[in-house]
């Protein structure tokens, strides 16, 4: 049965996040803890042409196929990582807090969430990293399907380069309905950097321009996913 539950009733509703472009000691703890325990239990390959830009606003887009998807990410760069995370994790308080040191800002999936939008929109103008699943939700099977818009309407506003992740593995590692993970290596796979929709002489960009960064953006993660896949 589909949740309907409202936003209003959501378990991060009240959530405070504001991006700072500063790591903390609990932030740089942490990171460094969630990266030992991947690479112990885990240990990820990393391949493909693609890199993480020393400086300026980028969009880590990776498949999603596990719970795990999302830490794989601070395994790339040295650089402070944020990311949008489903606010039914927030119903775990202690886990809520967690997240927010980690860098995560709740996003609610039943409607559209202009509050989230925001929020990645600010990580980018502060010229950081964003992790942003273009599935939305975790899906299954080896094909991509229809993505979101969300990472080119926001490159194209605040000038973000997109890297396509591919992860190979994750899912096998922890799958629907497990608790723990399993211990299986994961192969991760950037593919190349992807420069933001062109801007008219007016300073906008178009949604058609937006579509077709979008259709470029699933040929590459498609591609991503099967390199990291086989």
């Amino acid at each position: 049965m589909r949740n309907e539950m409202g936003a209003s009733d959501a378990p991060a509703r009240g959530t405070h996040f504001l991006p700072s472009e500063h790591s903390t000691f609990t932030y740089r703890f942490l990171k460094g803890l969630v990266a030992i325990i991947l690479r112990i239990w885990l240990r990820p390959v990393q391949e493909g042409p693609g890199s993480i830009p020393d400086h300026g606003a980028v969009i880590i887009t990776p498949v999603h196929r596990s719970n795990l998807d999302f830490a794989f990410s601070i395994l790339l760069t040295k650089r402070k990582v944020f990311w949008m995370a489903k606010d039914s994790l927030w119903k775990w308080k202690w886990f809520g807090r967690f997240l927010l040191a980690m860098g995560a800002f709740p996003v609610h999936r039943e409607s559209a969430d202009r509050s989230a939008l925001n929020h990645a929109e600010a990580v980018l103008e502060l010229g950081q990293v964003l992790v942003m699943f273009p599935e939305g939700t975790r899906q299954s099977g080896p094909l991509i399907g229809d993505i979101f818009e969300g990472a080119s309407y926001l490159a194209a506003r605040t000038g973000a380069a997109i890297v396509p992740l591919g992860i190979g593995g994750s899912a096998r590692a922890m799958p629907k309905g497990a608790k723990l993970p399993r211990p299986t290596q994961v192969r991760l796979y950037l593919g190349d950097v992807l420069q933001p929709p062109m801007k008219n002489q007016k300073g906008r960009v178009s949604r058609s321009t937006v579509h077709e960064a979008t259709q470029e953006l699933h040929t590459q993660l498609q591609d991503a996913f099967d390199r990291a896949s086989s």
